[in-house]
Parts: structure tokens; C-alpha cells; sequence
């Protein structure tokens, strides 16, 4: 059985209102997101959506959407919406691909995929990076994932792990250190799921920890339900969430 891509895209954005239809080297960001997705291994690429503007643009350069409620407090809410009204089976392996990537390397959309299909004992599956400089380790905005030996996590959280005992003893004396701690894991926002595990998840109730550190991730390990980590087979570049970064992205996409 072939895996889906399923790309969640929505117009509102706190910092960068209507960013899924911001022009990229001439096209819209959504379409480069788009075309990556369609040079994995994917059965079917298909955008998911609750805003005509979107649809139409997606429908404009040849995609195929779908349209979904507009109260979805989550992409993995709307992935299950997307499953359930294309009847997938429960085995089915969704790949939830952002909207906002647009330099997603189809190799790693592959990968996540692949590595779920190949580990029944886990529902979903992600990706991780190592952390390259103590600033990461301690940036909140960085996830970041321990796993166990068999490449199931144990934990995701917005504070450093692992802590190195010895080698910090406060968090600013950590701030300050030149050394990164080794085996420190940053988690890419990639994720494989079996259809089945998206059917449950939205029946669960908002687990605590996942309120408490505000990674929905959380709720599916709190439910007893397992989740693959492995490292990137390479390096994904930051999305686009500031001006920063839409200057960044469109140099490299002209380039």
C-alpha cells in the first residue's frame, strides 16, 4: 500500500496573513509546497483546506484540494477530516506535510512514511535533527525529542533534553556554555500517521502535559500509542513564519 500526502493549509496566520498564497519565484508558496510533495513516492497529493482563495489557487496550477470545516483547532484535526471523507482505511499512511515548507526535500517525505510502514509497533512517525548550537538547545520554538533504542520516543518538550548534569549547573550557566550537549535531538515538524491513529486522536481529550508544554504530539504518547524518531537522511530547511524568512526562501528558490 502507497502512502498519501495531505498538506493543511489555511489562510489566517498571526504573523503572516494569507502565507500559503505568497508568491515564491513567481508562484504561489503553496505550489512549490505542492510540486515537492509530488516528486516523493506519494500515491496522491492533495491540499486540505477551508478557504476558497487557497482552493483556487491550488486548482489554478493543476492540484487537487480538499475543502474542510473552517473550526479545526489543529492540522491533524484536519487530516482527519480529509481521511474521513475519503473513506481511507485504517491502515492507510497519511504524511502530514506543512504548508508553510516549501523547500521540503521529497527524500525526507519518503522516509517518514517509510519508516511507519516498517515499525508496526508505532501509529505515527517523525523525524529529528541534531541540535547545532546551545542557543537551539534552549530555544523554546526548537522542539526538542528523546527517544528509546528502538527508535520510539519517549518524550517531546520546549525545554533542553537531555539536561547535562555536569556540565550545567543553571539554566543561565547553560545559556552561556560553548558546547553542545551530545545526542541532543531537534524535532522536525514532519509527521506519518496511520489513518486509525487519526480517527482516535480526535476523541481523545486534550492530554495535560500537551497543554502544559502546547505540542499535541504529547497527547498521542499520553494515550499509550507510540511514535517512530529517526534522524533526517538530510537537512530540512526552516519553514517561513517571518519576513526573515520569506526573503530567505525566495533567494534560495530564485537561485
Amino acid at each position: 500500500m502507497g502512502f498519501i500526502v495531505v498538506i493543511p493549509a489555511r489562510y489566517a496566520s498571526t504573523r503572516l496573513e494569507g502565507k500559503p498564497l505568497m508568491t515564491f519565484a513567481g508562484r504561489p508558496m503553496i505550489e512549490h509546497v505542492y510540486r515537492a510533495a509530488c516528486q516523493s513516492e506519494a500515491s496522491q497529493v492533495l491540499v486540505a483546506t477551508d478557504d476558497k482563495r487557497i482552493s483556487a489557487a491550488v486548482k489554478a496550477f493543476g492540484g487537487n484540494v480538499c475543502m474542510t470545516r473552517n473550526d479545526h483547532e489543529s492540522g491533524t484535526d484536519r487530516l482527519q477530516e480529509v481521511a474521513a471523507i475519503h473513506q481511507w482505511s485504517s491502515d492507510q499512511i497519511v504524511v502530514n506535510v506543512q504548508g508553510d515548507e516549501p523547500l521540503m526535500p521529497p527524500a525526507v517525505i519518503n522516509q517518514v512514511a517509510n519508516n511507519l510502514a516498517a515499525n508496526t509497533a508505532a501509529s505515527a512517525s517523525t523525524l529529528s535533527w541534531p541540535i547545532d548550537s546551545t542557543h537551539q538547545l534552549f530555544d523554546p520554538n526548537a522542539v526538542k525529542v528523546v527517544a528509546d533504542n528502538k527508535g520510539l520516543a519517549l518524550y517531546f518538550s520546549r525545554a533542553p533534553m537531555p539536561w547535562a548534569r555536569d556540565s550545567y549547573t543553571s539554566v543561565s550557566g547553560a545559556q552561556q556554555a560553548n558546547a553542545v550537549v551530545s545526542g541532543a535531538m531537534r524535532h522536525i515538524g514532519i509527521y506519518g500517521y496511520r489513518v486509525g491513529l487519526l480517527h482516535q486522536f480526535i476523541e481523545w481529550p486534550m492530554a495535560q502535559l500537551e497543554a502544559i508544554e502546547k505540542l499535541e504530539q504529547l497527547r498521542i504518547l499520553a494515550n499509550g500509542q507510540r511514535i517512530h524518531v529517526a534522524q533526517a537522511c538530510q537537512a530540512v530547511p526552516a519553514g517561513v513564519d517571518t519576513q526573515e524568512d520569506v526573503d530567505r526562501v525566495n533567494s534560495l528558490l530564485k537561485a
